[in-house]
């Protein structure tokens, strides 16, 4: 591994996001970042789909075979309030990054201004408010897959900076050994898990990873509850069954020998700090690098259709 400073001051960001209002998202976003930037951070990390929220509980009238036009209109009211990249959304953003001078790490529901589809995608500023990576959910799970298109370009980007190799993995991607494999090929130290993901069962998993990669699991959760969602949607009856609090978060930091750096937090909003020790990466694999001097490479090998494409960030 390269010569990495030794210290990596994180803000992770647990905080509801505005549903359905990309504007005033990304407003929010830059006042989180201006706030942690007075902290002086290197990192900033946000949620998976901060902007423009997790729709969670909707159908979008979908049902086996069939839609109907309410869900449709409603679905329009998202894709409207998704992100094209680049685009003056990642304008706004990429300041806001460059002002604070620090790495951002953004959830968000990204529009592809060619087809329409929609992506579930985090993205990676740099210091100097340049777009550096962003990964599209591979698999979106369950329901999740009439909203948001599989991953179709830009797999497992990762971003070199000063404390080693970022990534991230959203959400139940996280539920897939061979993805995880793929960043740990690239030697990712920072796993950024932008998730939806409140139960306790994910704690385990979380802090699996981050013995299993040896490596720094940022799990970034978001607080939300039912009444956040607008008023105007047509889907009133089924936001109505859902608990108060329809997020509880749960936003923590394990370091690579699977220990909290940062405790969960629950059920409400706050802005987690964090100084990461990053010579605990390369001492955490001494005895074990899984996919080093401990993998077998002779007997087990991971294949990856990786699309290479060096414009993705462009378009």
């Amino acid at each position: 591994m390269k010569d990495l400073r030794d210290t990596c001051k994180i803000a992770l960001v647990q905080a509801a996001p505005v549903m359905f209002d990309k504007k005033a998202g990304v407003e929010k976003t830059v006042k989180l970042i201006k706030e942690a930037a007075e902290k002086k951070v290197d990192l900033i990390v946000f949620p998976e789909l901060f902007i423009p929220g997790y729709p969670y509980g909707m159908t979008y009238g979908f049902t086996v075979g069939s839609r109907n036009e309410d869900g449709r209109k409603d679905w329009k009211v998202y894709y409207d309030n998704s992100i094209v990249v680049p685009g003056e959304e990642t304008d706004i953003l990429g300041k806001a990054a460059k002002e604070a001078h620090a790495y951002v790490s953004l959830g968000f529901s990204e529009r592809d201004i060619n087809t329409g589809t929609l992506y579930n995608s985090n993205i990676f500023f740099s210091p100097e408010g340049e777009i550096v990576g962003v990964h599209r959910k591979l698999k979106p799970t369950g329901a999740e897959r009439v909203v948001w298109g599989d991953a179709n370009k830009g797999y497992f980007p990762i971003v070199d900076t000063p404390w080693g190799n970022m990534g991230s993995l959203i959400c139940w991607e996280s539920y897939m050994p061979l993805a995880r494999v793929a960043l740990y090929e690239k030697g990712v130290s920072i796993y950024i898990s932008p998730n939806t993901n409140d139960n306790k069962e994910w704690q385990a998993t979380i802090q699996h990873i981050a013995l299993e990669g040896h490596c720094y699991f940022i799990n970034a959760d978001m607080y939300f509850t039912k009444d956040m969602y607008p008023k105007d949607l047509h889907c009133g009856d089924e936001i109505e069954k859902l608990p108060d609090i329809v997020c509880r978060g749960g936003s923590c930091i394990v370091d690579p020998y699977g220990h909290y750096v940062t405790e969960p937090v629950w059920d409400k909003e706050e802005i987690i700090y964090a100084d990461l020790d990053m010579q605990k990466v390369p001492m955490s694999r001494m005895e074990l690098d899984p996919c080093g001097h401990y993998a077998r490479a002779d007997v087990l090998q991971l294949k990856i259709n990786e699309d290479v494409d060096k414009n993705f960030i462009k378009e």
